[in-house]
């Protein structure tokens, strides 16, 4: 019985090395996690021209809700998260923020993107976010999101060449 009690000792001791261990490198993780966002920006922007999306840059609002005379941003962004909006935008008090998001750019920089709406026209604000500040204002969702949305376009890129190299097989099988 002494061999089992000393055993079971030894295996609860590894326990809780492993668990220090793991509280260890959970703080050296988060000490560098603004430093890891800034990487997965650079790494992904320029990627970021083929797979963004034109964000609003302004328009105008007819009586249903529609957009028209519009104008987007340059650039390409990715959507990484939304969060409860700011009272007023930096640029103009008089500016009430209605939508705040964050998107990364095709230079691999974060930015907040906070909309204003008079009912007539809707405007908005381009803030520039450290990583550090994207992560503290969106939380690690924009860490997640903007590496889901990676894997998911290597899924679809992967399912793409799958499907075209079928199509020159079966195209070229009867020659």
């Amino acid at each position: 019985m002494d061999i089992i009690e000393k055993g079971y000792e030894a295996l609860l001791k590894k326990i809780d090395e492993m668990d220090q261990k793991r509280d260890t490198l959970t703080d050296e993780i988060r000490a560098h996690e603004a430093d890891l966002m800034a990487r997965m920006g650079e790494m992904t922007g320029p990627l970021v021209g083929r797979i963004g999306m034109n964000m609003l840059m302004r328009g105008k609002q007819d009586t249903k809700g529609e957009m028209y005379d519009t104008a987007f941003y340059p650039k390409k962004m990715i959507l990484l998260g939304k969060t409860d909006p700011i009272e007023h935008r930096p640029d103009d008090i008089n500016k009430k923020v209605v939508d705040q998001f964050c998107v990364l750019s095709e230079e691999g920089k974060f930015f907040e993107l906070m909309y204003s709406s008079d009912g007539m026209i809707v405007d908005s604000y381009q803030n520039p976010l450290s990583p550090a500040d994207a992560l503290q204002i969106y939380g690690h969702d924009i860490m997640v999101m903007l590496y889901r949305a990676m894997r998911d376009y290597l899924e679809g890129q992967k399912d793409l060449l799958d499907a075209m190299e079928k199509t020159i097989a079966f195209a070229l099988a009867g020659k």
